[in-house]
C-alpha cells in the first residue's frame, strides 16, 4: 500500500483548519528513510481549545470520525476513517519530548505531491520510543538508531527520505 495519497489528504485537511501538528512515531521515521512500517499516523500538537476545535474540522474534511480521549487526563484525540480503516493520533504530549516548541524547534517540513508536512527530527523519534520503553518501540529502535548513523555519516551515494508505504 502507498500511503503518499492518504498523507497528502491528511496534509492538506491539517492546512486547510490552519492545525500546526508535527509528524511523530513510524511513519515520521519512514519519511526520514527507515524500513519501518505503521498503519496509522502520530501527531503532536499544542494543546488548546482551538486545536481541538480543528481537530472536528479534520475529521469533517477526512470524512472521519473524531475521538475524544475517555479520561481528563489524557491527552490522545484519534480522527478514525471506517472505510479504509485511516487513524490519525492527535498526542499534546509525547514520552520522552519536553514540549511541542522543543519539538518544533528540531523538525523539518517536506514537500509531498503540493503539500507539505513538518516531521519530528528522527532524534526526536528515537527518544519517544526509548522513553516509552513499550515493547514494540523497543523492537524498531536498532533500526532506527542505524538511520541515523548514516544519515550522520553518509556513504557516497546514499539517498534521501522516502514516503511511507
Amino acid at each position: 500500500m502507498d500511503a503518499r495519497p492518504i498523507l497528502v489528504a491528511v496534509a492538506r485537511a491539517l492546512r486547510e483548519q490552519g492545525l500546526e501538528a508535527i509528524l511523530i512515531g513510524n511513519a515520521a521515521a519512514a519519511l526520514h528513510g527507515a524500513p519501518v512500517t505503521t498503519v496509522d499516523f502520530d501527531f503532536m500538537l499544542r494543546k488548546a481549545p482551538a486545536n481541538i476545535r480543528k481537530l472536528e474540522g479534520i475529521a469533517d474534511a477526512l470524512q472521519a470520525v473524531l475521538f475524544a480521549p475517555h479520561y481528563p487526563v489524557s491527552s490522545l484525540y484519534r480522527v478514525i476513517r471506517d472505510d479504509d480503516q485511516l487513524q490519525l493520533d492527535f498526542m499534546t504530549q509525547i514520552h520522552g519530548v519536553r514540549s511541542f516548541n522543543s519539538l518544533r524547534s528540531r523538525a523539518t517540513e517536506v514537500e509531498i505531491e503540493g503539500e507539505k508536512v513538518t516531521l519530528a527530527d528522527l532524534t526526536d523519534i528515537i527518544a519517544s520510543k526509548r522513553a516509552a520503553d513499550r515493547p514494540r518501540d523497543r523492537a524498531v529502535l536498532h533500526v532506527l538508531e542505524k538511520v541515523l548513523e548514516q544519515k550522520n555519516n553518509p556513504s557516497p551515494g546514499s539517498g534521501g527520505a522516502q514516503t511511507p508505504e
